[in-house]
């Protein structure tokens, strides 16, 4: 094993985030991100500037290494649809929040990319 590997191994706790939700394909979710890493202004008090994306979740991905494993949000907006691909153990996500499930019967979502509208649609799971 290379000497980069083992420091990489050695300091993934560093980056791995403790309080993550279990996500499921198919789950819609609330992810809150910074644009601006807290700081604190002239008044002492703390300024951050965040964003929140609301989607479904229609991949995950995780190789040997859990840190870093990435998640593709999918949302609808103004009759197209958007994708965006987070780092889950990013220190750029303040929270990811599990809305609602759906029952689906595939491993990625992809199939989602070509529908619109009502076809979009994925059936609500309540278990």
């Amino acid at each position: 094993m290379a000497l980069l590997e083992k420091t990489v191994k050695k300091y993934d706790f560093f980056y791995k985030k403790d309080a993550l939700p279990l996500l499921k394909i198919g789950d819609t979710l609330k992810v809150t991100v910074y644009l601006e890493l807290p700081k604190v202004d002239e008044s002492g008090k703390e300024k951050e500037r965040i964003q929140v994306y609301e989607g479904v979740l229609i991949s995950k991905h995780s190789n040997e290494n859990p840190v870093n494993a990435t998640i593709t949000v999918r949302k609808m907006f103004q009759g197209g649809g958007i994708e965006k691909v987070f780092l889950t153990n990013s220190p750029w996500i303040k929270d990811i929040k599990v809305l609602s499930s759906a029952k689906v019967r595939r491993g990625k979502l992809y199939f989602l990319r070509e529908r619109m509208g009502k076809s979009a649609r994925l059936k609500r799971s309540f278990s």
